[in-house]
């Protein structure tokens, strides 16, 4: 599933409730399945968008779906074997082999670097890192404590 995205932006809008879907299933540890309309309610997130985000995430093997009355989904395995690149890849696709330009101009590279290559290049690194080390269970954790820290002021 493609979405609109901005050119550079971390990630579609798609990603984004794919990711916010998959850290309420791992803060809810439920072994019963979760509905997908109680996720969309909670997150406020369109039921039908999500619904088919959730399609995508169970043909990628990263949730599981149970029909019927007492039917949802869950994650198809650990949270912690679960990594952000892995949801992200999932929805918008892999990130392209030919790097594209910041601002939209044409392909970029070290040999015809557009005006924000050398800015841009770090930070694009930085954040397929981050992608690449941030574990499901982890985020959904810091979730969880930053929840707690806004219910305290």
């Amino acid at each position: 599933m493609r979405s609109n995205k901005i050119n550079f932006m971390l990630y579609s809008k798609s990603a984004e409730y794919a990711i916010q879907a998959m850290v309420y299933l791992a803060e809810a540890k439920s072994e019963k399945p979760v509905m997908t309309a109680k996720i969309a309610k909670d997150y406020n997130i369109p039921y039908q968008f999500l619904a088919k985000i959730v399609q995508t995430l169970v043909k990628h093997r990263l949730v599981k779906a149970t029909r019927g009355r007492t039917g949802g989904i869950n994650l198809y395995r650990n949270a912690k074997e679960i990594y952000l690149y892995q949801i992200v890849d999932a929805v918008d696709g892999p990130p392209p082999e030919e790097d594209q330009c910041a601002i939209g101009l044409d392909l970029c590279s070290d040999d015809t670097p557009c005006p924000l290559h050398h800015t841009w290049k770090p930070i694009k690194e930085s954040i397929r890192k981050m992608l690449a080390e941030e574990n499901l269970e982890e985020l959904a954790h810091r979730v969880v404590e930053k929840r707690r820290l806004m219910a305290g002021k």
